[in-house]
């Protein structure tokens, strides 16, 4: 094994449908960077389980003994985001690079304490849509004044999740106190693609719904009661100038899925589409325009996976763009992927979104 390979040890890597085994396996399986060199959960039946199912190199049963193994160079942290801070921080102080979910914290104050223990280290955040490739072309014709003086944008988005039913295993995501619902995860990733276009969202205007307070888990059959709005409407002025509506729907069927963001200027207009029942943040998205542009760079995975199946399969594309660039950082010394100061930013822009619902007034 080339002492140049970047070694991965990844934090709730179970076999049984995980975010980890669908995305982040896969992602790296795709690229010779990166070797996994460790997995970890709580538990020995499962971690020997997905040491032996994804070809890890060593598995742990204690996720700090991970952390501490001087064989492991990159953590990822791939698990419920109350777990996140203290893993983070563990990782962090071990002086290890840290890949974790989005978002980073249940609170703006636990991000922002994880992005100032981060220094100098690379960390990468798990807003992997704004590294799409369609969306990087998408933010260079932007960037450039291809469109002349930008009028007006839209955004129509989806996701299956935050509907009407759900399951035993998804019911923290209802919960106030996991920082893990509707606008930190669905709204947080929609509007990063559009700051990742347009740039910072620079005033927001927003309206949230609890459309379903009542949650059916198939799985058992009980019912759990959602603290947390499950619906969007928000107008946003953005720093390039383009105003942006956005609608976020809850709860909507495989079949009826999309994402569109379209934007119209004065000399031109592109759209960015997809279709994946999780959102814009899983899956790949298709560029066009009236302008000519270069074909978007090809993506590093191939989005299949060996628990990629049905719903998530994709989920390994854009979580890949993120490791090619983490990859190139470290390789480099350099720090282009956006990391925990990027997410604090957005976890403060989903407080912003918040306040603007619940007090009416522009933040």
């Amino acid at each position: 094994m080339s002492s140049d390979l970047i070694r991965v040890g990844i934090i709730g890597a179970d076999t049984k449908a995980s975010w980890a085994g669908a995305a982040h396996i896969p992602a790296l399986a795709a690229q010779p960077d990166f070797h996994l060199a460790g997995v970890a959960t709580r538990h020995e039946e499962s971690a020997r389980g997905a040491a032996e199912a994804f070809g890890a190199e060593r598995w742990f049963a204690d996720p700090y003994a991970l952390i501490g193994d001087p064989s492991i160079d990159l953590v990822t942290v791939a698990v419920k985001v109350p777990a996140h801070r203290e893993l983070v921080l563990a990782a962090l102080a071990a002086n290890k690079a840290v890949y974790a979910e989005s978002p980073l914290g249940t609170t703006v104050a636990q991000t922002e304490e994880m992005a100032e223990a981060a220094g100098s280290l690379h960390t990468a955040i798990g807003l992997q849509g704004r590294l799409n490739p369609s969306v990087r072309r998408a933010a260079e014709i932007i960037a450039q004044g291809r469109l002349g003086r930008l009028l007006s944008a839209r955004v129509d988005a989806t996701t299956f999740g935050n509907g009407p039913e759900s399951v035993s295993a998804y019911a923290y995501f209802d919960k106030a106190a996991s920082g893990a619902g509707f606008l930190p995860i669905a709204a947080g990733h929609v509007l990063d693609v559009v700051e990742a276009v347009l740039g910072d969202i620079t005033e927001i205007d927003a309206r949230t719904e609890l459309l379903w307070p009542q949650v059916r888990l198939v799985d058992t059959g009980a019912i759990s009661v959602r603290e947390v709005p499950d619906h969007l409407d928000a107008i946003a002025k953005t720093s390039s100038g383009a105003p942006v509506g956005v609608q976020i729907l809850a709860g909507v069927p495989a079949a009826d899925a999309r994402f569109s963001l379209r934007v119209r200027g004065s000399e031109g207009w592109l759209n960015l589409t997809g279709d994946h029942p999780a959102g814009v943040q899983v899956g790949d998205l298709t560029l066009s325009s009236n302008v000519d542009f270069t074909a978007p760079d090809s993506l590093v995975a191939t989005g299949t996976g060996p628990t990629a199946a049905d719903i998530w399969t994709g989920a390994s594309l854009n979580v890949g763009e993120v490791y090619a660039s983490l990859a190139r950082d470290i390789t480099n010394g350099t720090h282009h992927t956006p990391g925990f100061p990027h997410a604090a930013h957005n976890s403060r822009l989903v407080a912003r979104v918040e306040q603007a619902a619940r007090t009416g007034v522009r933040q």
